[in-house]
């Protein structure tokens, strides 16, 4: 009996190996989305920490001179090159000089389109700008005045923020936990829906059958190929992972992201069980199709479930029973440990059981739907 599972298994992965171009597809994800999130994230950080010069057009500027050089000290100026002029103006009242000095609110207008993509970071700076120099005009006519300018805050807050370099990283790394366990659902879902639907369609499922073989063996089997090709891309979007995301600037801001021994084992042993959802539900999902075709759009809505759960567990607001859920709680629980917490036992044994009850009841599904003539031939 052994024997037949071992020539199924071996059956099943050199028919994988010999259709490089629909495995491949699934392991291009693991391998280049750790690479383009890290040069996203550098180019973002690096915009965010190094902010480039705003040039806009100031109209009346010589009205307010220093409220144009404030501006100009903080990386916005009056723009003369055409090509770097951002579509923003700031008009500045003719009577502001003569509002400022009767302590009356001096009048400035921001006119740009605020739906644009493109405008929004400078506009937000504008205002930033705009408002601190308020501000600071207020002290100023307070002191003028002979008055204490911290009389206008009654309360100071101080904000003692107790997350370390490593938790705060924790929070990026849970985007990137979220990308590793997609990466498992995508790195088998083409040969899941291959030895699945696409056998059938080539007539050599029923011809499967038709050997000295069990269905429950030919299912193992197939299962067992689709979670090792899914166990395949995330083992390489974790070695892709700890090799490019040194090289993103976190410490820009205040980051520590570290993809530990600690951390790479708890993925490892979370995501067998998942692999093994994934596989058990891509070839449930297949079987029940009547074509290829039709696999591929119900595999593409089915793995949405999982996904959109995972992404919920890690919201402020999501329920807490979703941190036991198949998939999310394995999610949960590597955040956890890429925050440095401890890890939830309890919590990770629960999910981790409840996913693999799951796919042995989708393993024993499709052992009863293979028995049937009509899911075999396709009618």
């Amino acid at each position: 009996m052994n024997n037949r599972f071992t020539s199924l298994l071996r059956k099943e992965l050199l028919d994988a190996v010999r259709d490089k171009r629909s495995v491949m597809a699934g392991l291009y994800y693991a391998f280049f989305t750790p690479v383009l999130l890290a040069v996203v994230l550098t180019a973002v950080i690096n915009k965010a920490t190094n902010p480039e010069d705003i040039e806009i057009t100031i109209t009346n500027g010589i009205e307010a001179s220093n409220l144009v050089n404030y501006l100009s000290d903080r990386g916005i100026s009056q723009g003369d090159d055409p090509d770097k002029l951002k579509n923003i103006e700031l008009v500045i009242s003719t009577d502001f000089s003569k509002q400022l000095n009767r302590a009356e609110p001096a009048e400035v207008t921001l006119i740009a389109d605020q739906s644009e993509d493109s405008l929004r970071t400078a506009i937000a700076r504008i205002k930033r700008a705009l408002g601190s120099y308020s501000s600071e005009m207020v002290s100023l006519r307070l002191i003028s005045r002979g008055i204490n300018p911290n009389i206008i805050n009654p309360v100071k807050v101080h904000i003692q923020d107790q997350a370390t370099a490593v938790s705060k990283g924790g929070q990026i790394m849970g985007v990137m936990t979220m990308l590793m366990i997609l990466s498992v659902f995508v790195a088998g879902m083409n040969l899941a829906i291959d030895t699945s639907a696409g056998e059938r369609e080539r007539n050599s499922l029923a011809l499967l059958l038709s050997h000295p073989v069990s269905v429950l063996q030919l299912v193992m089997s197939k299962t067992v190929a689709v979670s090792i090709f899914g166990m395949l891309g995330l083992i390489l979007t974790i070695i892709v992972s700890k090799f490019v995301y040194p090289f993103v600037p976190w410490q820009e801001l205040g980051f520590s992201v570290d993809i530990s021994g600690s951390f790479v084992l708890g993925a490892l042993l979370a995501g067998f069980s998942v692999a093994i959802f994934a596989a058990s539900m891509q070839l449930f999902v297949s079987f029940m199709a009547k074509s290829f075709k039709e696999a591929q759009t119900y595999i593409s809505f089915v793995m949405f479930v999982p996904i959109a759960m995972s992404y919920a567990a890690t919201l402020d607001f999501a329920v807490e029973e979703l941190r036991w859920a198949p998939v999310s709680g394995q999610l949960q629980a590597l955040i956890d440990l890429a925050k440095g917490k401890e890890i939830p036992l309890l919590q990770l044994a629960v999910s981790c059981l409840s996913t693999l009850i799951i796919s042995l009841a989708l393993i024993f599904g499709m052992e009863r739907l293979l028995k049937s003539e009509k899911i075999v031939f396709g009618l």
